[in-house]
């Protein structure tokens, strides 16, 4: 019959308990000693065994300890500390797994959201089906209540959603036919027909569910050294054993040194904090990948920004158009075919005020040679057409006059982006674009000051004035404009070897180089952005800045959390080495206070779960 861990717990402690009584009772002590040794072989079983598999890997742990002084504790009559040694050991690790499995609440609870049932639409027919047998293109019906198991587009429907799974906002988002909708999430409202895009394993909750647990088993540094050092420090501590029994032939002295020795809350002290710290990030749309991490980010110097979708909407507008030589019609009909085929977000701009004001289909280019970081070259009904900036009027041997350069330094000044469209010979006219900036991104520079950070700058391949007018709009200490992404590369390498850990925050897309060279990566908005939660360490779900000091105020709690546990962890071994010198601490006792010390390291790290941000 297999007894289970709170089995043990219990008949041990009865069998002491009992032991304690007849002690009193009766006049033989074989009745009492025998519950004893009977208690401390029913908890001191699965120690000895999870000892000699321990070893069998070479290694020496806090199991093998125990044992050894059991061991001795049993040959030298002593089965009153045997029983309660074990007794106190199997109960404080009965505790421990209790109390850890809170530390891990907020990651049970995200994966208790992952959906069970699928409806989908098959010959005509609704049916339920597993989430994992959803094929793309099935068209899948929700209703409220009920958890969208597909990432997808909405075909039919109208709903509010709760996205809280994904985004960490709890707000519930309104979902209308062309959106997008993702797993896990929830219908508060109405009901929505998805046609699946993504599916399975391939669905951004489940990405992050695995990303999650992965982050767990990524260990941060400090980790990594209290594991090699209780790998050294075990031995020692058996070894000084020996030499203090040598030298005083005190066998209690030298077994309850054994026990008071036990690393075990130093050893937990990191893994329970960052697992904690990990597990809220997660719960409220942050996902930080890993230990390491979480230590990175709360020693964060220097904090770069990406501009455009980062510290802005990323939706630009056209505010003005300026023709010289054409009408404004003629103007932006010609750079909106020349930006057919391009994908900037300035580009898309020209061809929606061209829909607004114009409107018809446009005729395609008959080429189009886009020049990264300068604009395009496009030919045009047989003429040859430049939209961009001033580089790419200067490469090609343009010259901008002394009035129009002084018209594009004014709205540049004004924070508003100047497109230049110019033929081989003439500037036919300037479109003015405008971003306008994140609302809370000031908020958050603010509260990023107040964090401690000591440079926050921005990056952007913007021309010099109008990162200048957000530069000063938000309050950052510095900017570097006019950059292509290798540039941004080579300013970040700069930066850290200047100041320090640098962190990169982009929109995942577009700055994925940088992201990845930065010592932290800061993705923003990462749904559905695959290329954003790959490249990141840090993914923001939701498009929201202030996420960010979010991260950094868990980070530092995190890092704090395990200097506590570990200053009280080495606290606690020194007192009981100096009572086991003085004679105050025997060895139950010592197992006592070692036990309450590991789950008052556990009970601490909990408390990251309910960390907020002032």
């Amino acid at each position: 019959m297999k007894i289970t861990k709170s089995q043990r717990v219990l008949i041990s402690g009865i069998a002491i308990v009992l032991s304690l009584i007849l002690d009193r009772i009766v006049n033989s002590s074989l009745i009492p000693d025998i519950l004893m040794i009977f208690a401390a072989f029913l908890s001191g079983y699965p120690i000895g065994l999870n000892a000699i598999r321990a070893l069998k890997y070479k290694i020496l742990g806090i199991d093998a300890l125990v044992t050894l002084a059991v061991i001795g504790a049993l040959i030298i009559g002593e089965y009153w500390e045997a029983g309660a040694v074990t007794f106190l050991f199997m109960l404080g690790n009965y505790l421990e797994s209790k109390t850890l499995d809170k530390t891990r609440s907020a990651i049970k609870s995200l994966l208790d959201l992952a959906p069970n049932v699928a409806k989908v639409i098959r010959n005509g027919q609704e049916i339920e089906i597993d989430p994992n047998e959803v094929m793309e293109k099935d068209i899948v019906i929700v209703r409220s209540g009920e958890k969208i198991p597909v990432d997808g587009v909405v075909v039919e429907g109208n709903s509010h959603v709760n996205q809280a799974s994904i985004t960490g906002e709890s707000m519930p988002v309104n979902k209308k036919k062309e959106d997008e909708a993702y797993s896990g999430t929830i219908i508060e409202s109405g009901y929505l027909k998805i046609e699946a895009q993504k599916v399975g394993d391939d669905t951004t909750f489940a990405r992050i569910l695995e990303m999650v647990e992965e982050a767990q088993d990524k260990k941060a540094k400090t980790q990594k050294f209290l594991e090699v050092f209780s790998r050294y420090y075990t031995p020692a501590i058996m070894i000084l054993a020996i030499i203090v029994y040598i030298i005083t032939k005190d066998i209690r002295l030298s077994l309850t040194l054994l026990v008071i020795a036990c690393p075990g809350a130093l050893v937990i002290s990191t893994p329970v904090s960052i697992v904690a710290g990990i597990g809220n990030g997660a719960k409220n749309g942050i996902l930080i990948k890993g230990g390491e991490i979480i230590e990175k980010l709360g020693k964060t110097k220097v904090i770069a920004f990406d501009k455009t979708g980062t510290l802005t909407e990323g939706k630009p507008k056209v505010i003005k158009i300026k023709s010289f030589g054409i009408s404004e019609k003629e103007l932006l009909k010609l750079a909106a075919k020349g930006e057919m085929y391009s994908e900037h977000p300035l580009g898309k701009s020209i061809i929606e005020k061209y829909d607004e004001i114009i409107g018809g289909k446009l005729m395609a280019p008959e080429y189009t040679d886009i020049i990264t970081g300068h604009g395009l070259k496009a030919k045009i009904e047989g003429k040859e057409v430049l939209i961009g900036n001033r580089k790419l009027i200067d490469l090609n041997g343009i010259n901008i006059s002394e009035d129009i350069e002084d018209y594009i330094i004014e709205e540049e000044e004004k924070g508003q982006t100047a497109v230049i469209i110019g033929d081989k010979e003439n500037i036919l006219g300037v479109i003015s674009i405008a971003d306008t900036i994140k609302e809370g991104a000031k908020d958050l520079i603010d509260k990023l000051k107040k964090q401690g950070i000591k440079n926050l700058i921005m990056l952007t391949g913007d021309n010099e004035r109008v990162a200048n007018w957000v530069a000063n709009k938000l309050g950052l200490d510095g900017y570097y404009a006019e950059l292509l992404p290798e540039d941004k590369v080579k300013i970040l390498k700069d930066l850290q070897a200047e100041s320090g850990i640098t962190l990169m925050v982009g929109d995942g897309v577009n700055d994925a180089p940088a992201l990845a060279s930065a010592d932290l990566g800061i993705a923003v908005g990462g749904v559905g952005k695959d290329v954003a939660m790959e490249t990141a360490d840090v993914v923001l779900m939701a498009d929201k800045l202030d996420k960010l000091s979010y991260a950094l105020g868990l980070s530092k709690s995190t890092v704090k959390n395990i200097k506590q546990n570990i200053y009280f962890s080495i606290a606690v071994v020194t007192l009981l080495l100096i009572g086991v010198l003085v004679g105050t601490v025997f060895l139950s006792l010592g197992m006592l206070v070692h036990e309450l010390s590991v789950l008052l390291v556990i009970i601490n790290a909990i408390r990251l779960l309910k960390y907020r941000e002032k």
